[in-house]
């Protein structure tokens, strides 16, 4: 477990180098907590929260704690959609400044914000992905291909994160520029958010629909399925697509009242603090037992897809989102958290998210040595933890340098396709 606390050192470095605290007085605040250097350094921690939060999830990290459990960076391993919530809480709190502050911001933006920021790296990003697939033997149809290429089903099952921020910024666009009451904006783009939530809930995490009944809970099903009918192959396919996206309303929100809440804030500051402290665990609580007691798997509990479940679940996860991100927003009054290598890293976070999977499947030969008879991948990590190690050291760099690469790739497909 050694491996563990010197990551979690590392990761808790991160947000302490460079940072700066106003003071313990009810008096001392910094005047800018939302500042771009320190929203970048906060995306450049998500980008690496979310790094291991992938990495975590690999079985042989996940078995490597033994018969007792725990497994290598756990911590990491169930709050990969908070980071993600970062994003999303910055892309609100922006859209609304940048409205607020910038004469006719809605004139291009769907070329400016939609098409060159979000379609173009998607579809470069597919591109990118086709040969990480031929390469690894795996055998597709033409079907399968086509529909990958097109966008409609996914050649990189991270790259989802785009598509939903594609959706929120057409919304935000369509509402924003036709409604004149902000007040009725923001409730119509918490309709959006609620009605991404119900079509995940409906469409679960493969086409369940698609034969009979609990079709899914049989080898034998599987194995007469088509391609199309297996697990994150169509849009919203998982709860990761939805659980976190309600930070975007808290995060318009905040911006249309940020002095406001400032202030609020501001007043009682460590009072107010330690009981959102505490209201956030309790809501994370409340997160947890929704998803022991109803859940999001529903579909393997043999009694159908379990849309109410999932839904209820969704409902009991929303609030631990919203609330992690207000979270960080007090504490950005008091503390600041800004180095070169989270700007570095904040400036590179949609690329990192990007090219994660590509990093993760490269190095795998470090962790897994053939197939069991039964299919699962043997691990080398039984011998030690030097595996686990460079395994980490190595899908962190790669996915650096991946994600420079990419954002180059990206560019030069920028300026040809909106010159």
């Amino acid at each position: 477990m050694y491996l563990s606390w010197i990551i979690y050192v590392i990761f808790i470095a991160l947000f302490v180098w460079g940072g700066s605290f106003a003071g313990f007085r009810s008096t001392q605040f910094h005047e800018h907590p939302a500042s771009l250097d320190v929203t970048k350094s906060i995306r450049g921690i998500a980008a690496a929260g979310v790094i291991l939060h992938h990495i975590s999830q690999e079985s042989a990290f996940q078995q490597a704690g033994g018969p007792e459990g725990g497994g290598i960076i756990q911590a990491f391993c169930n709050v990969g959609f908070l980071f993600v919530a970062v994003f999303f809480f910055w892309s609100g709190f922006g859209l609304i400044k940048s409205l607020d502050s910038k004469p006719n911001y809605l004139n291009g933006f769907m070329k400016k914000r939609v098409l060159k920021v979000l379609v173009i790296p998607f579809y470069v990003n597919v591109i990118l992905y086709a040969p990480l697939h031929l390469l690894s033997g795996e055998k597709m149809p033409a079907s399968q291909w086509a529909c990958n290429f097109l966008g409609v089903t996914m050649m990189n099952e991270y790259a989802w994160y785009p598509i939903v921020a594609a959706i929120l910024y057409t919304a935000f666009y369509f509402i924003f520029r036709k409604v004149k009451s902000r007040r009725l904006g923001f409730v119509l783009i918490a309709f959006v958010i609620l009605a991404l939530g119900l079509v995940f809930c409906v469409n679960g995490h493969f086409a369940w629909w698609a034969g009979e009944k609990n079709w899914w809970l049989t080898r034998l099903g599987w194995e007469k399925s088509k391609w199309w009918m297996f697990m994150k192959i169509f849009w919203f396919s998982g709860e990761w697509w939805v659980n976190s996206c309600p930070a975007f309303l808290a995060g318009m929100l905040f911006a249309q009242h940020e002095d406001r809440i400032t202030a609020w804030f501001k007043k009682n500051y460590w009072i107010k603090f330690f009981i959102l402290l505490l209201l956030t665990a309790v809501l994370s609580l409340l997160s947890a037992f929704g998803q022991l007691k109803f859940g999001y798997w529903t579909e393997f509990s043999g009694n159908g897809p379990g849309i109410l479940n999932k839904f209820i679940t969704y409902m009991l996860q929303v609030p631990q989102s919203i609330i992690v991100v207000i979270l960080m927003f007090t504490i950005m009054l008091k503390y600041h958290t800004s180095n070169p290598l989270t700007r570095f890293m904040g400036n590179l976070s949609l690329e990192t998210y990007m090219m994660n999977l590509m990093a993760l499947s490269i190095f795998r030969f470090l962790l897994y040595k053939g197939q069991a008879p039964n299919g699962d991948p043997l691990p080398y990590y039984w011998a030690g933890n030097g595996n686990l190690a460079l395994y980490a050291a190595a899908v962190i760099a790669a996915t650096i340098v991946l994600a420079i690469a990419y954002r180059m790739l990206c560019t030069l497909a920028q300026r040809i396709l909106t010159a």
